[in-house]
């Protein structure tokens, strides 16, 4: 069932969370200590959950804030030259923000939690409302996976490239021991560390297995640009593809079928078949998750779709195309090939459009799977429950 397909980004239009907005290097005064410290505290969080950001600029005329937490916010200027606004009381979570000082996008000076990524408009400053009790994602006293780092020569698409591998606590320790592998695809303008710096990946399963609420399994977080270099080198996208999000499709395809799958079977102890591989991702990563997975149940049979889905009238066509194949007298075999299609979406999110569309396709062709429909707009804080809870139902 292996077929290519022109990149078609289903949603990546909406995944860039502030869209065309650029990051200039901050231009303003600001009094510097001894170790690089400010004299301000931004952001300062109350004990009832309201965050107050402060930025000293006293040659600005106007300064906002804006982040995931709400609508933007005007700054009002003290005689001290520092601007500052109050919002929430915010939940506890992870939010990110930005400072707009007469028209230049910048990072919050006096704060040096920083969110990257692989273009500048997802290049924010990260703030954390504290929980009372440790929450899913937080570091917990309990047994730790790593991190890995590889890189390799990506034959199918002629470049270095990079992905990163999350390896179960103990995986070392018991070497006759075999694991299944998900392949956890990033949304745009994010990379092949996204989703444990910001998605919290590895603290989530870390915890989810001392919990005894699943199994042990690898996690490969891939580069999700096809054609791009390691590390967005030159942005890594060839000319013929530079107007599209998320570079080449097909050849990230190519790349996790005829690299990155080969290299992890033989460099890791995985149980190296269709019913111990799954695929899942969000924004991009979630309509790539659907393509790649959809299109390749001889090598995937467990699929999760976060934040994505067919967008009517932005290039479904092979999407839709895609379904139906999989449909009318196929459906039967298609059924037996799919152990878990996992769509899920926030209500206020505008990929939940696009979510119902596959579903309701999905339906149409009676193609088993569970649509989630939750609260929540396009971002971490709801990437990463959707991890914990589809993490639940992999490998049963």
């Amino acid at each position: 069932m292996k077929r290519t397909f022109t990149a078609i980004a289903m949603i990546a239009a909406l995944a860039a969370s502030y869209g065309s907005a650029f990051l200039a290097k901050p231009v303003f005064a600001q009094e510097v200590g001894m170790r690089g410290t400010t004299d301000i505290k931004s952001p300062s969080v109350a004990p009832d959950g309201r965050v107050t950001f402060r930025l000293k600029a006293p040659d600005a005329k106007s300064v906002t804030v804006s982040g995931d937490f709400g609508d933007d916010a005007t700054m009002t200027k003290g005689d001290d030259g520092v601007w500052s606004v109050t919002v929430g009381p915010l939940s506890p979570e992870m939010y990110v923000y930005y400072f707009t000082m007469d028209g230049v996008r910048l990072l919050d000076p006096s704060n040096p939690q920083v969110k990257i990524g692989y273009v500048t408009s997802t290049t924010t400053s990260l703030l954390t409302v504290p929980t009372k009790e440790p929450a899913f994602y937080a570091v917990q006293d309990v047994p730790h996976g790593e991190i890995r780092s590889i890189l390799y020569k990506s034959r199918s698409n002629g470049v270095i490239r990079q992905l990163t591998v999350y390896v179960p606590p103990g995986y070392d320790d018991h070497p006759d021991k075999r694991y299944p592998v998900l392949y956890l695809l990033h949304g745009y303008a994010n990379d092949q560390n996204s989703w444990h710096r910001y998605g919290r990946a590895d603290d989530i399963l870390d915890n989810l297995l001392a919990q005894g609420k699943i199994k042990p399994f690898l996690v490969v977080m891939p580069l999700g640009y096809g054609g791009a270099r390691v590390n967005g080198d030159d942005n890594g996208i060839p000319a013929e593809n530079a107007g599209r999000f998320g570079g080449d499709f097909s050849l990230y395809e190519r790349d996790i079928l005829e690299d990155i799958i080969p290299l992890i079977d033989r460099k890791y102890r995985t149980i190296a078949d269709r019913k111990h591989r799954a695929i899942a991702g969000f924004s991009m990563g979630g309509g790539q998750s659907t393509l790649f997975g959809l299109s390749n149940l001889d090598t995937f049979s467990q699929i999760g779709v976060m934040s994505a889905g067919i967008v009517p009238g932005f290039a479904q066509g092979p999407t839709d195309k895609l379904v139906a194949s999989l449909g009318g007298e196929h459906r039967a075999e298609s059924n037996k090939l799919i152990d878990l299609l996992w769509i899920a979406c926030g209500k206020q999110d505008p990929a939940m459009r696009g979510a119902k569309a596959l579903a309701d396709a999905l339906t149409k062709a009676g193609i088993d799977h569970t649509f989630v429909q939750t609260e929540g707009k396009h971002h971490w804080r709801v990437w990463r429950h959707y991890l914990h809870d589809f993490a639940q139902l992999l490998f049963k």
